[in-house]
């Protein structure tokens, strides 16, 4: 049983991981990437880091989440990423929320969510009408929002720039 202090160092851990993961997100754009940035952590430190890079790198499956969990593989030289967060500058697409289950990680944290993206032209909102999301209690994986007053800056960065390339 996890005891109240423990659960408070992990929050704030969380915390200061997804300032990182939005940091991450708004230096992405700042560089070329897509508004999206993404973290693999263990214990108290970070295994791996990830920004989108599908238009960097002409991919459409080079999402954050999706270089993150590659980054974190190749480091612990495993494909299981048991025992680890998923930290995410926002919520995930179908497509990444998979490969966290695939990985196994044992939860995912967001902040920005699918709705913040649509604004900035990111609108997943179709790919999840596409799948029935069953009942969180039945999902293998922990899935929370964790709502900082900062979750739109790196779409609020995005609108901003005048020569990105929507996608």
């Amino acid at each position: 049983m996890t005891s109240h202090a423990q659960e408070t160092n992990v929050r704030e851990f969380e915390r200061a991981w997804m300032e990182e993961a939005i940091g991450l997100a708004t230096d992405s754009v700042k560089n070329g990437g897509g508004p999206f940035g993404a973290l693999v952590a263990g214990d108290d430190e970070v295994v791996a880091v990830g920004n989108n890079q599908v238009t960097a790198t002409l991919d459409p499956v080079a999402h954050a989440e999706v270089s993150a969990m590659r980054a974190a593989c190749k480091k612990l030289d495993t494909f299981s990423l048991e025992g680890y967060v998923l930290i995410t500058s926002c919520e995930p697409c179908p497509m990444c929320l998979s490969a966290a289950l695939w990985a196994r990680v044992d939860r995912v944290v967001y902040s920005a969510d699918r709705h913040d993206a649509a604004v900035a032209g990111f609108d997943d909102r179709k790919f999840y009408d596409l799948f029935e999301k069953k009942p969180e209690s039945m999902w293998p994986v922990s899935v929370e929002q964790l709502d900082l007053p900062n979750r739109t800056a790196p779409f609020d960065t995005w609108l901003a720039k005048p020569d990105r390339v929507d996608y």
